[in-house]
């Protein structure tokens, strides 16, 4: 499966539909603090908005939810599931992605069958505690020479940091707050496209 160059990560249903009407090809749901029920009915109605609009769903972390709702596929952050389970897990149609802020990291989830792979933090960020120091293009440059899966940079990214990173490899990028906090989520969807190329 095609791995998309726009990966808006949304918590909820509301603002993944403004991201696909902003012509999202990707929404990434990551939903913390919600019971597994609720999470199910949230990501159930992402799924059924983002296939009526012909765009794909990624659900974070969690592989049984993303079976379960018939999403796209599945990412493994840092300290999840690895991505050779998930990929055992979803079969060998899904895209798999797996957390990476070194080429070794990066090379060993291609190794086991990742599709894409996230890399961050590129800038600093606010919507993630605890992150380590921020990698810039340079961090994204040494992954993206080392793997031949795509590279998805994530954190602190904004319209106009994209021509440094596809400069720097990234096959396209992942975004929270340039649409979650944007006065107009739909236009900022547009605007992250278009930098990316359409």
């Amino acid at each position: 499966m095609h791995v998309p160059r726009l990966h808006v990560i949304a918590d909820c249903a509301s603002l993944a539909d403004k991201a696909l009407r902003g012509g999202a090809p990707a929404v990434q749901v990551r939903i913390k603090g919600s019971n597994d029920a609720e999470m199910l009915a949230e990501c159930e109605q992402i799924v059924a908005a983002a296939h009526k609009a012909q765009a794909v769903v990624i659900v974070n972390d969690r592989a049984d939810i993303a079976l379960a709702v018939g999403a796209d596929g599945v990412h493994g952050g840092a300290d999840d599931l690895p991505v050779s389970v998930l990929r055992r897990v979803l079969g060998p149609d899904a895209l798999v992605g797996g957390t990476a802020r070194d080429p070794d990291t990066a090379l060993r989830h291609q190794d086991n069958g990742a599709s894409y792979v996230g890399v961050g933090p590129v800038y600093a960020t606010t919507t993630k505690d605890g992150l380590p120091e921020p990698l810039g293009p340079a961090g994204v440059e040494k992954v993206a020479a080392t793997v031949d899966i795509p590279v998805i940079a994530i954190a602190g990214i904004t319209a106009a940091q994209i021509p440094e990173l596809l400069n720097a490899g990234a096959h396209g990028v992942a975004v929270i707050g340039a649409v979650a906090h944007a006065a107009d989520p739909i236009s900022a969807t547009a605007e992250l496209l278009e930098a990316l190329g359409g």
